[in-house]
This record gives C-alpha cells, sequence and structure tokens, in this order.
C-alpha cells in the first residue's frame, strides 16, 4: 500500500515536469500572434502583459504587405493613441481575469480608429486566445482566433518592444521573469486587500 502511493506521487511529479505550464496558473500574459483566415499568413503578433489582475495587449510586431508605408501611425487615433507607432500601440486594454475569461475591456480597430467593447476566452492549454469584439451584446460580435507564440519568438522582437515592455529581458535576456509578473502582483494585491479587512 506504501509503495503504491510513492509509485503514485512519483508519475504526478513526472507529468508535472513534463508539462510545467500545467503546473502554473493559466494566463494570457505572453506572445500572440493572429494569422490571416484565407492566407494563412501571420498578420501581426501581441504581447500581453498583466499587473493587479488587469490585462492589456499590445501590438509587438508587425507584418507589413507590399506597398504598405512603414514606420505607421494610428492616424485614425481618435483618444490618446492619435498619431502614436502602431509598433507597440495598446490595441486591448483593461481586461479582467476569470478563470479563462477576461472581460470588461476594450479593443482598438486601428484601421477606423473604433473602440469596441472586448471579451476574450483562453484555451484550458493556454495556447490559444479567442479575442471577441462587439457593440452593446456580445452575441453580434466576432471572433478572432490567436496562437501563442513559443519563448524563441522574443527574440525577434524590435529593441522598442523590449525596453517598452520587457525591459527585464535587456538585462536577463530571458522571458520567465515575465511569466511570474503577473502572479506576484495579484499575490501582493491580495495581501494589501487582507491587510486592509483587518481592524
Amino acid at each position: 500500500m506504501q509503495s503504491a502511493k510513492f509509485v503514485m506521487a512519483g508519475l504526478i511529479a513526472l507529468v508535472a515536469a513534463a508539462h510545467p505550464a500545467a503546473a502554473q496558473e493559466t494566463s494570457v500574459v505572453g506572445l500572440w500572434q493572429k494569422t490571416d483566415e484565407q492566407t494563412g499568413n501571420p498578420v501581426g503578433w501581441f504581447l500581453f502583459t498583466g499587473s493587479q489582475g488587469v490585462y492589456e495587449g499590445y501590438i509587438a510586431k508587425l507584418f507589413l504587405r507590399p506597398g504598405d508605408p512603414p514606420n505607421q501611425t494610428c492616424s485614425s487615433c481618435r483618444d490618446d493613441r492619435k498619431d502614436h507607432p502602431m509598433l507597440g500601440l495598446p490595441l486591448i486594454r483593461e481586461m479582467r481575469q476569470s478563470g479563462l475569461e477576461y472581460q470588461g475591456g476594450n479593443i482598438l480597430d486601428p484601421r477606423d480608429g473604433n473602440i469596441y467593447n472586448a471579451m476574450m476566452r483562453l484555451s484550458p492549454d493556454s495556447q490559444t486566445l479567442t479575442v471577441r469584439g462587439y457593440l452593446g451584446i456580445a452575441l453580434f460580435g466576432r471572433d478572432e482566433t490567436w496562437h501563442r507564440l513559443p519563448d524563441v519568438a522574443y527574440k525577434q522582437l524590435d529593441p522598442i518592444i523590449i525596453a517598452e515592455y520587457l525591459p527585464g529581458m535587456m538585462t536577463t535576456g530571458s522571458t520567465s521573469g515575465m511569466r511570474h509578473h503577473d502572479s506576484a502582483a495579484m499575490k501582493n494585491e491580495n495581501t494589501a486587500r487582507a491587510g486592509s479587512t483587518v481592524h
């Protein structure tokens, strides 16, 4: 009986080691790719960061088509993002997590400057993100499916993106610190809340 328990514990440890992502809390934080539904070609990369339970997504890499002007700006934007460079532009703002769901935020269409309500759903294996923008009722929105990129993709990011959103990578050259940033922020927030309720 005792030996059976040791065997079971060993199997659990082996599975956790083989699948470290399953052992940690799933999060949208990381680098994602959107592809053209018709051609399958990449359209853009988006970097999600999280702080104190709020998640935001930035344009991390653009794949220009022939004839597209370089160094594009959001000339159609009508808020604080107007005329800002497309590279590094905050595309998704104010998303809050509830399990695998992210809601309460908004998404910008940089082509016309319109801002839509947004909701997102992370797949259980955290490799696929369904993004929906909508006006009024979510039922009438449109889904896009983005796919998580491997860690090696960070090496292809423009230094501007690294400096602005991943400053830790400039000194360590590693993305591991970014993965734990949000969980640490959440722990600090929960600790602060717990402390504030004590009289």
